[in-house]
């Protein structure tokens, strides 16, 4: 197979993403740091390059978010070079691969708040080269956790707040606010 890959810039200007025709990994995962990525031979690469400051995996791309004074014309085509090398020498995402399938817990309404996250939210939040998990539901406030290229994004803020919260508002009358937990 010929691999492709070609970039998109995210709403966080210290991330790109990079897209490949073929499938890296079901699901997603984050390796924020170089002690992260000791379990991931691709990630443990590309923090090789001192210029890479973060890594996050999901379906066909991986985001990079880079280093301050680094500059995406003089990196980019780096990286895309090795993504290339990368994907075609089936350099792994992960050792061992996670089980994909959803399984939602708590209450009833806990689950719905969660399988809104998963059918409406996630996909939008991955073509801005992120992830969004659940994390809590207490006293009508929703905690989620942003990661790749929302970690730290000025406009995750927005999204949180215009997005997020006001469609679980609309769609469980329970939710109140919808914070993001830090890293």
């Amino acid at each position: 197979m010929n691999i492709n890959v070609y970039t998109e810039s995210t709403p966080n200007p210290a991330t790109m993403k990079f897209i490949v025709n073929k499938l890296l990994i079901n699901g997603s995962t984050d390796y924020a740091t170089r002690e992260s990525a000791e379990k991931s031979p691709f990630a443990k690469e590309l923090y090789k390059f001192s210029f890479v400051n973060g890594v996050f995996f999901a379906s066909n791309f991986v985001t990079v978010t880079k280093t301050e004074g680094s500059e995406w014309p003089d990196i980019e085509p780096i990286l895309k070079e090795f993504v290339k090398g990368a994907v075609e020498s089936e350099l792994k995402v992960q050792e061992v691969e996670q089980a994909t399938d959803v399984e939602f817990e708590g209450t009833e309404t806990e689950i719905k708040i969660q399988q809104i996250l998963n059918d409406y939210v996630r996909p939008a939040v991955e073509q801005d080269g992120g992830a969004i998990s659940y994390r809590s539901f207490d006293a009508g406030v929703v905690t989620v956790e942003l990661r790749g290229s929302c970690s730290g994004c000025p406009s995750s803020t927005v999204t949180l707040k215009s997005g997020i919260e006001n469609l679980l508002k609309r769609m469980v009358p329970e939710v109140t606010e919808v914070v993001s937990e830090a890293l």
